[in-house]
């Protein structure tokens, strides 16, 4: 997972409330477990007519934003199933960050996850930066997002923020306290070996 400090790019507005994750990453689409490939069907109910043409007012179809690693959102932000394929979907497009007032639980979590920002501003907020002409900035770091002489703070959990500061996916995690883990084992073989499954 690629770690994720300062992000510099185009932002392209989506303001519409309640975005589910069905409307991010049709169901035909989660038959793969690889995530890569996805981004080309991220939103494909609208960003594509029947025949699977791009639809010319669609905003992921226009210039610049063809080129956008910010999403800007309105409230409830991938509500709907769980799927993990949403955020694998919006990262494989380019998208980094997603700026909305608020997300569902569970695609936070994934977010956070599979190295993509959630980022919780009003929706105030969000309107002020789809104004501006020219990129916006998310610092992770100083925890906060800048563009045509605005600025606004945001919050993260110290341990998420840490999660993606260093680009560590729940594997590398686990793989971080290894030798706990085997000191761990290695005391529990002593203080009650009755635990041990031994396989002929």
């Amino acid at each position: 997972m690629d770690p994720f400090t300062v992000l510099t790019g185009i932002a392209a507005p989506l303001l519409r409330a309640n975005i589910d994750t069905d409307l991010i990453i049709p169901k035909q689409f989660l038959k793969t477990l690889v995530r890569s490939g996805l981004g080309q069907h991220l939103f494909s109910e609208v960003r594509y007519d029947a025949e699977g043409r791009e639809r010319p007012d669609f905003i992921l179809n226009q210039a610049p934003f063809r080129a956008a690693s910010i999403l800007l959102a309105g409230p409830n932000f991938g509500c709907g199933s769980s799927r993990e394929h949403a955020p694998w979907a919006l990262k494989d497009f380019g998208i980094r960050a997603i700026l909305a007032p608020s997300f569902a639980d569970i695609f936070y979590t994934n977010c956070i996850a599979n190295g993509l920002l959630p980022v919780a501003l009003p929706m105030a907020a969000i309107e002020t930066l789809a104004s501006v002409k020219g990129p916006l900035t998310v610092d992770l770091p100083a925890q906060q997002v800048r563009g045509g002489g605005h600025s606004f703070a945001f919050e993260l959990e110290p341990a998420q923020k840490a999660v993606l500061l260093e680009g560590l996916d729940e594997i590398k995690r686990t793989e971080a306290n290894l030798a706990d883990i085997a000191a761990y084992e290695a005391r529990r073989r002593v203080e009650a070996p009755w635990l041990e499954i031994r396989v002929p």
